[in-house]
Formats: C-alpha cells, sequence, structure tokens
C-alpha cells in the first residue's frame, strides 16, 4: 500500500527572514495551523557573513518588534540604528569638512541593525517553539500546484538523500532569488533600474566617529556614536554602505549605477579597494590594514525586479525576494516581507473561513504593486543626483515625509488589510503618488542645474520639528476617524513640502520644467488642508535653511 504524504495547512519553502517571520506570523495568528519550512541551508547559519540586508527601517522593525513580539531579542541581540547618515566625501578625507544628514539625537521609532545570522538562527529556534515543522538542509525538486480549491498542492523534496513527499493546502515561495514558483509560472518581470551591488564583511568596527579629531564636530551628535548609523558615503551614481553587526563585524557595500559605475570595476575585493583609494580615500585607509579581516564577498549584477502576480486566489504565494526586489536604498526589503507577510496571513484567514479569496487576492496584489511602484520611484533614474549636496538632503527630506506620512501609517495603524477603510482615503493616497512621481521628476531636473555646493555642515533632521513629530506620530493608535484625518493631513503636509521643493528648485533655476507638479499644487480640493497645514508651522519653512558661505 503506498503511504499517503503528509498533509499541511500551509508549506513555506524558505527558512530565511521571510520564511520564518511568515511561519511565526501564522502560528501566532492560528495555533491549530499546520506549518512546514523547508530551508536549503544547514543550520546553525553562521553569523556576520550570512546574507546581505543588515538594515531595517520603521515598518520592518515595527513588524519584528511588536506584530511578532520580538523587541527583547532586538534589544538584547541586534543593534539598535542611529538612523540614516549621508556624507558627501567623494575624494575626501575630511569627513568633517563636508555636509553630512543626520540625526543629531535618536527619534522616537526605533530601527535596527541586524545580524542575519544571528536572527536567522533565533527565528528558527521560535518557530520551532511555536509549533512550525522546521526541516534544513531540505532542497525542493518537484511541484505540482492544485487544479482547484478541492485539491492540495503536492511537493517533492530531499533532506539527507530520503526523497519525501508532501501536500499543502498554501503553498508559499519564500526561497529569494531561486524563485521556485516565479519561475515555473512564468512571473518574473524586468524593471528599468540598471544598478549593480557588491559587499563584503570585515571582522572589526569601522568607527566613523574616529575619523575626526575635531570634537565639536563629533559632539553634534549624541550619543557620539555615527558608526551606529547606517552610514551612506556617497557621490554621482553611487553610495556606499557602512552597517555594523552584533557579532563585532562590518558590512560594507557599494551600490552603483551601472551606466556611471560599471561593475566591472568593482567587482571583486582588490578591485573595490582601488576604487575606494580613488571615490573613497578615507574608507579606503580605514579598510587598508584590516584586508586579513576579511570575512566574505559577493555581488549582483541588475539585482532590481518586479513580479507579475504574489498573491493568487489559487492559494499560492511569493514573499520576499522570491517575489520582488527594489534597492537597498533606504532599506525597504523587510519593510515589503511585513507587508506581504500580513497580506498572505490574512488571505489564509479568510479561506480558512470558508470565504471566497478571489476579489481579496487580486485586490492585494494590486495593492502591493502599488506600493512597489511608489518606491521604486524613488530609485529610478537618481542615482546620478546622490553626488548632489544641494538636491540629496531635499530628497531625503522628501522622501522620508512620504514614507512616514503614508505607507507607514497604514502599517503602523494595522489597517493594510482593511480595504472599505484604506478605498476611502483612496483619492488621497493617489494624489500622493502622483506628488511623489512629479516631485522626484523635478529633483532630477535640479540636480542638473544646482551648483552642488558642499559645505562644511550638518543638516540635523532631528532640530526639525515637524519631521520629529511626523517620525513620533506612528506610535499614536487611532480609530477610524482619526485614521481618515492623518491621511488627509499627511496629503496636506506633503503638498506644502512639494510647494517649498518647487520654490527652492525654481530660485536655483527659474526655468526647471515643474509642469506636472504645478499642475498638481493648483487642484483646488487640496488647497484649504494645505492652507490648514501651512498654518501649524509657525516659522513657515519645511526644508532645512541654506547654508551660509
Amino acid at each position: 500500500m503506498k503511504q499517503t504524504a503528509p498533509r499541511y495547512d500551509a508549506v513555506i519553502m524558505g527558512g530565511g527572514l521571510a520564511g520564518l517571520t511568515l511561519a511565526l506570523q501564522l502560528r501566532q495568528r492560528f495555533d491549530d495551523l499546520s506549518v512546514l519550512v523547508l530551508e536549503r541551508r544547514a543550520h546553525p547559519v553562521p553569523h556576520a557573513a550570512h546574507k546581505v540586508g543588515e538594515s531595517s527601517v520603521e515598518i520592518g522593525a515595527h513588524y519584528f518588534d511588536t506584530v511578532l513580539g520580538l523587541k527583547p531579542h532586538f534589544e538584547n541581540e541586534q543593534l539598535r540604528k542611529f538612523g540614516f547618515r549621508f556624507f558627501f566625501s567623494e575624494g575626501r578625507r575630511d569627513i568633517d569638512g563636508v555636509t553630512e544628514i543626520g540625526a543629531s539625537r535618536y527619534l522616537s521609532v526605533p530601527s535596527y541593525q541586524i545580524d542575519r545570522g544571528i536572527l536567522e538562527n533565533y527565528l528558527a529556534q521560535e518557530a520551532a517553539r511555536h509549533g512550525v515543522h522546521f526541516a534544513d538542509d531540505a532542497f525542493v525538486r518537484r511541484i505540482e500546484l492544485a487544479e482547484d480549491g478541492a485539491t492540495h498542492h503536492r511537493l517533492q523534496w530531499t533532506q539527507g538523500g530520503e526523497t519525501r513527499d508532501t501536500e499543502a493546502r498554501w503553498l508559499i515561495d519564500a526561497c529569494g532569488r531561486a524563485g521556485l514558483l516565479k519561475r515555473k509560472l512564468g512571473l518574473a518581470q524586468p524593471n528599468d533600474h540598471d544598478v549593480n551591488a557588491v559587499w563584503f564583511r570585515i571582522g572589526e568596527r569601522i568607527t566613523i566617529d574616529h575619523w575626526s579629531e575635531d570634537e565639536a564636530w563629533r559632539a553634534r551628535c549624541d550619543p557620539q556614536a555615527r558608526w551606529l548609523s547606517t552610514n551612506h558615503l556617497v557621490g554621482a551614481g553611487y553610495w556606499v554602505w557602512l552597517i555594523p553587526l552584533a557579532s563585532g563585524s562590518h558590512s560594507v557595500g557599494i551600490v552603483a549605477d551601472q551606466k556611471l559605475h560599471p561593475l566591472a570595476t568593482i567587482d571583486t575585493f582588490d578591485k573595490a579597494m582601488d576604487w575606494f583609494a580613488t571615490y573613497q580615500p578615507r574608507l579606503y585607509e580605514a579598510l587598508d590594514g584590516k584586508r586579513h579581516l576579511l570575512q566574505d564577498f559577493a555581488f549582483l549584477r541588475h539585482f532590481s525586479y518586479g513580479c507579475k502576480q504574489v498573491f493568487s486566489d489559487r492559494r499560492w504565494a511569493l514573499t520576499g525576494e522570491a517575489g520582488l526586489f527594489l534597492d537597498p536604498f533606504y532599506s525597504p526589503g523587510s519593510d515589503f516581507i511585513a507587508i506581504g507577510n500580513t497580506y498572505i496571513t490574512d488571505l489564509i484567514a479568510h479561506d480558512r473561513r470558508g470565504r471566497s479569496i478571489e476579489a481579496r487576492a487580486q485586490l492585494y496584489d494590486q495593492i502591493y504593486h502599488s506600493f512597489y511602484e511608489s518606491t521604486l520611484a524613488l530609485y529610478q533614474g537618481q542615482y546620478p543626483l546622490f553626488g548632489d549636496p544641494e538636491v540629496l538632503p531635499v530628497k531625503v527630506i522628501w522622501d522620508y515625509a512620504y514614507y512616514w506620512g503614508v505607507l507607514s501609517q497604514i502599517f503602523f495603524q494595522g489597517r493594510l488589510t482593511d480595504l472599505a477603510l484604506l478605498g476611502s482615503v483612496r483619492d488621497e493616497l493617489q494624489h500622493c503618488q502622483r506628488l511623489n512621481i512629479a516631485v522626484q521628476a523635478l529633483l532630477r531636473a535640479w540636480s542638473g542645474a544646482s551648483d552642488k555646493r558642499n559645505r562644511a555642515a550638518m543638516l540635523d533632521q532631528a532640530s526639525m520639528p515637524w519631521f520629529a513629530e511626523l517620525n513620533r506620530s506612528l506610535k499614536d493608535r487611532l480609530d477610524d476617524a482619526a485614521f481618515k484625518a492623518r491621511i488627509r493631513a499627511s496629503t496636506a503636509q506633503l503638498r506644502r513640502l512639494a510647494g517649498e521643493i518647487l520654490a527652492r528648485a525654481r530660485a536655483c533655476d527659474p526655468a526647471l520644467d515643474a509642469v506636472a507638479l504645478e499642475a498638481l499644487l493648483a487642484l483646488p480640493e487640496y488647497r484649504d488642508a494645505q492652507r490648514l497645514s501651512a498654518a501649524r508651522h509657525e516659522d513657515g519653512a519645511m526644508l532645512f535653511a541654506v547654508p551660509a558661505g
């Protein structure tokens, strides 16, 4: 007699960050749900030199520490991030003599620097503690998707030379760039963002605070720990990341526009070091004596991609990099894991209640792709302006305001799956999306005309009351009426900020083309709200003052 294949409510292919957090979320939501995670790597995985993707931002951090309840781990075993920090240090050794963007103190809502090895080992243990069946060193060999709602998906996988068959009502691909379901279903979708990345880990801290002996420069930050930030060393067409890891190592990466800095010039450690000697000499000096501490080196060509579909009413889904990937600038990877996993969990909840998920899966897919398109607009065609000390600071402020004012509000308030409520503010959300696209176009045009003056100044985000308050507002708990009011206030605030950006850009070049943005700002239905937003800012300014000199 043929043995019946074991059957699970959900099988997750991939036991990395996306798959393990989804498994935990499912088991926390449904304590009777049977979940199997198939992970290709043997556990425990190594610390430090395990996977790239070490920096989280507010949505991902909130998902980890609050939604999943993992705050003790993140507070005790990972590093709290001192925000993003940017230095216009191309060709310079005097880190204290260039424009710096960053906060002088911690803002209200935490984010983290994540040692992926430490975290994924912990998540595997937590998943098992919550009743998840976790199989490491497991390789999926064959997938047969269910034909209808009455049948189950079938998988064949191997572990330790033994072949196993398994059935699953839900099948989730969280296997990263291997994209098993994406390849099987022909879902791969390229985008027009041609950027590459190289990265490595060094087994020692890179303490950027020690790059200057100027005590006044060091004292601009409290704590004097710039090294805890995700530090960006920026130039035209590229940015370099410096990310500390709790294991004591430091992650270093170069992300560059192929047209300006081809991958062939940086695709080995020696080439990357030669590149640093030219473009970031102070970092070269910090690394040169640590060559023997190199722990790994890797690169990705054209790392950004989309996906035609990530959620299906046929009870399959993709999460994390198995679906789509944007860009590591602003670290949105864990955000999209949080959003995708929340949608998958809700679809499974509706399916368990015996409800049709056809319309809901389609809407979630549309909303998820809308978030993807909105975020992709922050990157496409923007790398040339990364070396502009006048325009990039403005872009960073806009991008934060858009992120905290719209998408973060939806996630922090637990409204991702409230389709009726999101529908009630659809006009505002679409207007904000159009504003973002128009502002990004203006920033590109402005950078072509700016003087790119690199002044010795710190542009302190924490000194901007509205900016710090927007971050703090993520902690508010809002009812439906207050949530609608918050989205409308965010829309008005973004319109006012867009108007200031337009005025500053036009002060640089009165002939700048901004027809699309001007048309949006002229819409009469938003003018009253915009005036109320302006009245709340007594000094009348949202942007940094232009530094003297």
